[in-house]
């Protein structure tokens, strides 16, 4: 499996977190993939809310975490 990299900061080795909140909010098509950080700036949250949100999404069964 290839390692990820955040498509703004560049930041190796991404997380599966990430990766799949990236999917998850993107699209899951989505060949861009974003840090915690970089992506919290682009959609104007705080990286707080996102960890929320993976806990709710790892809840609900989702496949991409």
């Amino acid at each position: 499996m290839d390692k990820k990299s955040c498509y703004v900061c560049e930041k190796d080795g991404l997380s599966k977190n990430e990766i799949g909140l990236t999917k998850r909010l993107l699209g899951k098509n989505s060949q861009r993939f974003y840090c915690l950080d970089c992506l919290a700036e682009c959609l104007e949250v705080d990286t707080e809310f996102l960890l929320v949100k993976v806990e709710e999404f790892k809840e609900q069964g989702c496949e991409l975490f």
